[in-house]
């Protein structure tokens, strides 16, 4: 394996399945370390990324303590079963990251769920999949920067938070443009500095719980406090997924690892892992500590948000509460900043397979600028509109998750489509390419099916929208890009 902390110093790791290693000068200059990745007709992304970044990213975009901002209405949707939640949630991703670990060796490119679907599904299921997953990565950003304006504000009350959130915007994006290496060493100190509150909350709320006692039973977390009801939680889980997405965007930095695509592969499991165990521990032990109930909760919706700071305040202090809201608002802009580095790699690999204006697929230095700053003006005109909106993050969260489950479901169906149905890898392995993602496949679809209304309408439109894009490109005799399959 390459030394994630070399970045283009050392030696390159070449994938197991892939062809015997050719010497160096006969190799593609995109096969090299810290060479530039070519795609079809489009520009370069340097290679420079190791593991580690890798894993900085994920946890980045993830961000290890994402249930604070969640935790009332899960306790409140799940009827106290919040901790079962998130491990439902991290069981449903796992069969997803699977997927990804098994596509990313067939197509690994900037694009992630978009160059999947176009292996194992053709053309028009490709940009679908594309067309889904933009939504979530063009929106997830203006979700995290809210959280960073809304931390932030209640810090200094004397500034709106939509100028917070602004100034998130502008700070992260300099520092995507700048290129993906620099802003994953500036995300690195603010990781360091998310763990260690993290942990700081940790033992704080174990000292608490051993010395009082929690005000909830010990397994309430997992049974309910108030009627176990196998629905109820699904409802949850349809709004966790929130805190898990990000695991899947470490797949669109495919074409700048130093390692090959078995360093994605296993960064994207690693990371899910690791974030699974952490919200499974924090909504655990906030559970216990949480003043009032979850029919409490569900009653009063404005006591949802602050339900994760309102159970420290009681039960640790207030010094532990402006502790967590100051890691929270600078783990919220730099979610943000993954996600937005994230959404222009989409937004650049579809512009290169000319599914988007191909300007977008122009880089610079290795950097897709043109592609990023696209998506920081989108992300800074929905975050600011929703900052300035009283019901604006409940519209965001929304639409958010429905755009990234269906794209989930179109990855699974990648994998059958690629090694079930089009046999490309040689004879299948029923169990890994058939009956795992089939299962993964149905795990997303019934949580879709739980989650709230409004949200699958908007996904139901922006799926319109996008069939009817297709249509129109296909009408225009707009070519099939091929060049990458075979």
């Amino acid at each position: 394996m390459a030394d994630p902390g070399t970045g283009t110093d050392g030696p390159s790791e070449r994938p197991s399945d892939g062809p015997p290693e050719e010497p160096p000068d006969a190799r593609p200059r995109a096969a090299r370390p810290g060479a530039a990745a070519h795609g079809p007709e489009g520009g370069e992304l340097r290679r420079t990324l190791g593991f580690r970044d890798l894993v900085v990213y994920g946890l980045l975009f993830i961000a290890p303590m994402a249930p604070v901002g969640v935790f009332g209405t899960l306790d409140a949707k799940s009827h106290g079963a919040v901790a079962l939640v998130y491990v439902v949630a991290t069981v449903a991703m796992a069969f997803t990251a699977f997927s990804y670990a098994q596509m990313v060796r067939v197509a690994p490119q900037a694009g992630s769920v978009f160059a999947y679907a176009r292996k194992g599904l053709g053309e028009g299921a490709g940009f679908i999949a594309g067309w889904m997953a933009m939504l979530d990565y063009l929106l997830i950003p203006a979700v995290a920067y809210l959280f960073a304006g809304i931390a932030m504000e209640a810090l200094v009350p004397s500034v709106d938070r939509w100028v917070w959130t602004a100034i998130a915007v502008v700070i992260t994006t300099l520092l995507n443009l700048w290129g993906v290496r620099a802003a994953a060493r500036v995300g690195m100190a603010v990781l360091a500095l998310e763990i260690v509150v993290l942990l700081v909350f940790v033992v704080s709320a174990v000292a608490v719980l051993v010395q009082d006692g929690g005000t909830r039973g010990w397994s309430t977390p997992f049974t309910s406090d108030a009627g176990f009801s196998p629905a109820a939680v699904l409802s949850g889980v349809s709004v966790a997924v929130l805190s898990y997405l990000g695991f899947d965007a470490i797949a669109s930095f495919a074409e700048e690892v130093t390692g090959g695509s078995r360093q994605v592969a296993r960064a994207v499991l690693f990371c899910l892992v690791l974030a699974g165990a952490l919200f499974i521990a924090q909504t655990y032990l906030v559970a216990l500590l949480e003043p009032m109930s979850s029919a409490e909760l569900a009653a009063d919706p404005a006591a949802q948000g602050s339900a994760f700071y309102d159970a420290v305040d009681t039960s640790v202090g207030t010094w532990l509460h402006d502790l967590v809201a100051v890691s929270k608002a600078l783990g919220a802009a730099f979610a943000a900043l993954a996600a937005q580095a994230a959404a222009g790699r989409l937004l650049f690999a579809m512009g290169r397979e000319r599914r988007l204006p191909r300007a977008l697929a122009r880089t610079d230095s290795g950097v897709p600028r043109v592609a990023l700053l696209l998506a920081a003006v989108v992300t800074l005109l929905a975050a600011v509109w929703a900052a300035r909106r009283a019901d604006g993050l409940d519209r965001l969260v929304s639409v958010v998750d429905i755009g990234a489950l269906t794209a989930f479901v179109l990855l699974h169906a990648s994998v059958v489509g690629w090694f079930a149905v089009r046999r490309r890898e040689g004879p299948v392995r029923w169990f890994t390419h058939v009956v795992l993602p089939v299962t993964g496949a149905g795990i997303l679809i019934a949580v879709i099916v739980e989650a709230a209304g409004s949200a699958r309408l908007a996904g139901a439109i922006w799926l319109a929208v996008g069939l009817v894009v297709l249509l129109v490109q296909r009408g225009r005799g707009r070519p099939a890009r091929l060049s990458d399959t075979p």
